[in-house]
């Protein structure tokens, strides 16, 4: 996958909380947000020892998709970065 130049060139213009939330909103739908904001708890509850089929019973998403965030995870684990 390619880095996406022309997302983080416009993300890193935000020169507050502020702006950066406008800036997204003004790219993703409401949805969409949802979506990254669930990523995010999913990955942070997996982290926590939580199991996969309470997750996606709390949170109200399909155990595919804690699967794959438990993989994302993995993956993003090996890159020794830390999540937000």
């Amino acid at each position: 996958m390619s880095t996406p130049k022309q997302l983080i060139d416009f993300l890193h213009k935000a020169k507050s909380k502020e702006e950066l939330i406008s800036q997204l909103e003004f790219l993703l739908t409401p949805t969409e947000m949802q979506e990254f904001n669930n990523r995010i708890l999913i990955a942070k509850r997996l982290e926590a020892g939580e199991p996969q089929r309470l997750i996606a019973k709390e949170l109200g998403v399909a155990i595919a998709t804690v699967s794959r965030g438990a993989r994302a995870l993995k993956a993003f684990k090996s890159s020794d970065l830390d999540l937000p």
